[in-house]
């Protein structure tokens, strides 16, 4: 079983088949309906390819943007709670329990949107390979993904997702931490 095989097996049970990608990707428009038919079909293929997969760029700009935003209001956040801790703990360390709930919360919700952002990354790319199939190469569907391994050996290849989602998980432990602190007080 080829690497591609495997890859496409492993999203097969969450997300839409390449074959329905395919369905859904082509319309009835081929290279007959363009004057020149061959290198004005290709054009249009790669410009669509090329567009698709600068939208594609963009969506992980946006995920980058998302998580420095997330991260930096949550170091914000320690860093007011080291200088102000002390001085909420001696009038009642009640006042810490609402913004420990509202922060696991916000915690909760970055995790949910890193999920998000590699569900919408994944279909991107499985798009990008069924345009892929009506150009000459495959770099990102075939070419990368194989040279990664597929994803099966983590000496080449750890997914970004899978480490991006400790980040929230860890500041939502030490939030449910200092929560059981102020509990336990």
């Amino acid at each position: 079983m080829s690497a591609i095989d495997r890859f496409l097996r492993e999203f097969r049970r969450t997300s839409a088949t390449v074959d329905e990608i395919r369905e859904d990707l082509w319309t009835a428009v081929d290279s007959d309906a363009y004057a020149g038919a061959g290198e004005k079909y290709q054009a249009a293929v790669l410009e669509q390819y090329r567009i698709y997969v600068e939208m594609a760029d963009r969506l992980s700009g946006r995920r980058g943007l998302t998580n420095t935003f997330l991260l930096t209001v949550n170091t914000a956040t320690l860093t007011a709670a080291g200088t102000l801790v002390p001085q909420l703990w001696s009038r009642g360390a009640g006042l810490l329990v609402m913004p420990c709930i509202v922060l696991v919360g916000q915690c909760v919700a970055w995790f949910w949107l890193i999920r998000s952002y590699r569900q919408l990354s994944s279909a991107k790319f499985r798009v990008i390979g069924v345009l892929e199939e009506r150009l000459p190469a495959s770099p990102y569907w075939r070419a990368e993904w194989n040279a990664l391994g597929a994803g099966r050996d983590k000496r080449r290849y750890w997914s970004v997702t899978s480490l991006e989602q400790w980040v929230p998980a860890l500041f939502a432990l030490l939030y449910v931490a200092l929560l059981l602190i102020v509990a336990a007080r």
